[in-house]
């Protein structure tokens, strides 16, 4: 699973997920992409198990680019635990994926094996999501 080396703070506020994405909103390196409807989390988790199944589908042709990684930390009291105890310990790791951000691209196979692998990659994230083709310039 994709965890950062090294953090900066080890615990992190929750904040908002809330707008549009400012960055990642384009095709950058493939020609195909899937492309988050919504604002949500997304755990590291989830990100391996779509990367499998894409890349399971496409029986390891073509290129596959995971555009979110997870590297805000999610913290989780036990059970029964006191008011006042402090935070949590770090339980997993997420990326905070906003409505118009490219989750995934691949390129190097064709456009009705691209649909299908990111259609079975999209059902295991947490987000609607939407296949995207690159226009072609000139």
């Amino acid at each position: 699973m994709f965890i950062p080396k090294k953090l900066k703070h080890r615990k992190h506020h929750r904040g908002h997920t809330k707008g549009q994405a400012s960055a990642g909103e384009k095709i950058a390196f493939g020609t195909f992409a899937l492309k988050a409807m919504e604002s949500s989390w997304v755990t590291a988790r989830q990100i391996e198990a779509a990367r499998r199944a894409m890349t399971r589908y496409v029986q390891r042709g073509g290129k596959i680019w995971i555009r979110m990684f997870a590297d805000k930390p999610v913290t989780v009291h036990g059970n029964e635990s006191p008011m006042g105890g402090g935070k949590g310990a770090v339980d997993h790791f997420v990326s905070v994926v906003k409505k118009g951000k490219i989750m995934f691209e691949m390129d190097g196979v064709t456009h009705a094996q691209a649909q299908e692998a990111m259609r079975l990659a999209s059902y295991k994230l947490p987000v609607k999501s939407k296949f995207v083709v690159k226009e072609r310039q000139g």
